[in-house]
């Protein structure tokens, strides 16, 4: 790939305007009337350098300059076009390159203007280590080649069911690897029937790993085989009078068929992966549901709400919900596993982009549109699901718009969209001056955006003073906006009353920013929850709002977000600054020890969780230290 710049100064065009000037524009028109007839990546800038919009293109010139044509195709576009102080772009070898960068900038990103998709986390996977005696483990994350991993599932307790039905049919550890090394009895699992004990060599290791094989090929929907081959082997056992081994046998079958009678969905074909993907668009909000079938069991659905659709721009003539399935296949399979069959639930056209999907899989990627028999009645409850996703989240949103209204209208401010209201609280938590945090949490477009959630170690004040904590994270949040005043919140909300506020008010003259911006939250009498009041900087009297006000109940939820995610922060800190202490106050346990003994057990919660005798097996540790290690932890 090749990079080029187009920077042009817009910084000119004043502080509260968003177009930028006439001068500024013609510099823009010179530098796509310069970019190249070749594929690649555009992103659009403003003036504050805050990025747009990024988009692909076949012919980055003819794309480009479609928007800069005098007949705009929608208002949005063209709200977005005024707003272009600069572009980017970078060539790519092919369309499909293109889109590959677009969707991974739009991931990483997240540009205004964009249809976003968004995973507070990753998938989970079930993993099969590649060990001298694999076990079977939840797991979420980058995936290699050392292991096998079967997935993604829809949620953890798909995993956790699955694992549950390995162990009771195949019996395959799920142990640590510390715990499995330095064991020489079995633990209850084997007791009841859920482990067939490697770790004290209850059973050989060539006989375990055809347990594991057989587990990985259930996972891949051979069951029906594995049913066979299970019943040969149980009558050889018998006919060899080996009766006890035909009984441990004849109970994998019984289990496994119980397993397959209670898989109610079933498919015609048994090894069939298969994502079911509905999408549905209402009143300006959309849902996906995915559903997925592995081996031919279906492990679960999972809605996903794209978020940037209210300013998220338009191609002339194509259907809403065909754009936002576009966005969401490029963003979702982008870097995760691809099943061969994709059941959609509405018709289009992309070459580029499903070629880059099959790329990235490495097989071809089948699409049905119009699903017979079992994999309809996927689509059809995959629908179902999606409009009850969306009908609760419409509800909700209905109630949380009005109140963000009601807020915007009790203070006076100057918002035409409710959407764009922009809100940060922030609290402080410690314990008796120990471990103090601060923490930062945003509301914006009706809704908490976990993702721009920030905490903040505070140090070098008087412990327990909290009026220091908060002057010293306003300072370091606020500072580095000093001159972009349009890119304050425009709410800062501080959990305390008149000595908070003033703290913030001080910090906010120094800076230079509005004191209208910052709202105190001063808890009433007896802390009863609806005696709040709210506290100004800027001169407003004090307000009561009254418990069944919904601007309180607003307040008190992005307040109540802050307390949380600050508390559980210190606690965290906290926790692990006193579980280090106490290793290290063990007398005879230096550096290299405490490494040691943390490299084997992961945690100084699994040193405490150790034996006396699991602790001798660490090098450098004889039976009278980890006795004494033993009786400090305990």
């Amino acid at each position: 790939m090749t990079e080029e710049n187009q920077n042009i100064s817009g910084r000119d065009a004043g502080k509260n305007s968003r177009a930028v000037p006439s001068s500024v524009r013609a510099e823009v028109l010179e530098a796509v009337r310069q970019l190249p007839h070749l594929p690649g990546v555009y992103r659009f800038f403003d003036k504050n350098d805050k990025l747009l919009y990024v988009g692909k293109a076949r012919d980055l010139v003819k794309r480009v300059s479609t928007y800069f044509q005098k007949t705009s195709p929608s208002p949005r576009i063209a709200m977005m076009v005024g707003r272009i102080a600069r572009l980017q772009t970078t060539v790519t070898r092919s369309e499909v390159e293109a889109l590959i960068l677009e969707s991974n900038l739009i991931k990483t990103l997240h540009p205004h203007y964009n249809i976003i998709f968004r995973d507070d986390k990753s998938y989970p996977y079930l993993k099969v280590t590649g060990q001298r005696v694999p076990r079977i483990v939840y797991y979420r994350g980058t995936v290699d080649r050392k292991n096998e991993y079967f997935g993604p599932f829809p949620n953890a307790s798909a995993v956790r069911e699955t694992i549950q039905i390995l162990q009771k049919v195949f019996r395959l550890r799920t142990c640590e690897d510390s715990v499995f090394r330095n064991r020489t009895r079995p633990c209850l699992l084997y007791q009841i029937g859920r482990c067939s004990g490697p770790c004290a060599g209850l059973i050989g290791e060539n006989a375990y790993r055809r347990d594991v094989e057989h587990a990985v090929r259930f996972l891949r929907g051979e069951q029906t085989a594995i049913l066979g081959e299970l019943q040969e082997k149980m009558e050889g056992y018998a006919r060899r009078l080996e009766f006890e081994e035909a009984a441990l046998v004849r109970n994998q079958i019984a289990a496994l068929s119980q397993v397959l009678h209670q898989q109610s969905m079933e498919t015609d074909n048994e090894a069939e992966d298969v994502d079911i993907i509905a999408v549905v668009v209402r009143q300006g909000c959309a849902c996906i549901n995915l559903a997925m079938v592995r081996g031919g069991r279906h492990l679960g659905d999972h809605a996903v709400f794209p978020g940037n659709m209210g300013s998220a721009v338009e191609n002339e003539g194509e259907k809403r919900e065909t754009r936002i399935l576009k966005a969401f296949l490029a963003q979702h399979y982008i870097d995760r596993q691809i099943p061969r069959t994709l059941v959609l639930n509405l018709d289009f056209d992309e070459p580029a982009l499903m070629m880059a999907l099959s790329e990235q899989a490495g097989h071809r990627i089948h699409l049905v549109f119009q699903p017979q028999g079992q994999r309809r009645l996927w689509l059809e409850m995959a629908q179902k699901n999606a409009e009850i996703a969306l009908e609760r989240v419409l509800s909700k949103s209905g109630t949380q718009l009005s109140r963000v209204k009601a807020l915007i209208d009790l203070m006076k401010l100057d918002i035409d969209d409710p959407d764009s209201l922009r809100i940060e609280a922030f609290d402080i938590s410690h314990t008796q001056g120990e471990a103090v945090q601060a923490s930062c949490v945003v509301f914006h477009h009706c809704a908490m955006q976990n993702s721009e959630y920030r905490r903040y170690n505070i140090a070098g004040i008087t412990p327990g003073d909290d009026y220091a904590a908060m002057k010293q994270v306003l300072t370091r949040r606020y500072g580095k906006l000093v001159g972009h005043e349009d890119l304050m919140p425009h709410i800062v909300l501080v959990d305390g009353g008149k000595g908070q506020v003033s703290m913030a008010s001080q910090v906010f003259a120094e800076l230079g920013h509005d004191l209208g911006l910052i709202v105190g939250v001063a808890k009433g009498e007896g802390r009863k929850v609806g005696l709040e009041t709210l506290v100004y900087a800027d001169g407003r009297l004090p307000q009561e709002l009254g418990k069944d006000s919904g601007v309180l109940m607003l307040i008190a939820q992005i307040r109540d977000e802050a307390h949380r995610f600050a508390i559980t922060g210190m606690r965290a800190k906290r926790d692990k600054k006193r579980q280090a202490s106490r290793l290290e106050e063990i007398e005879g346990v230096g550096a290299k020890r405490r490494q040691r003994l943390l490299a084997r057990f992961g945690s100084v919660r699994g040193i405490a969780d150790a034996s006396v005798d699991d602790l001798a097996t660490v090098e450098g540790i004889s039976h009278r230290l980890a006795q004494q290690i033993y009786d400090q932890l305990h």
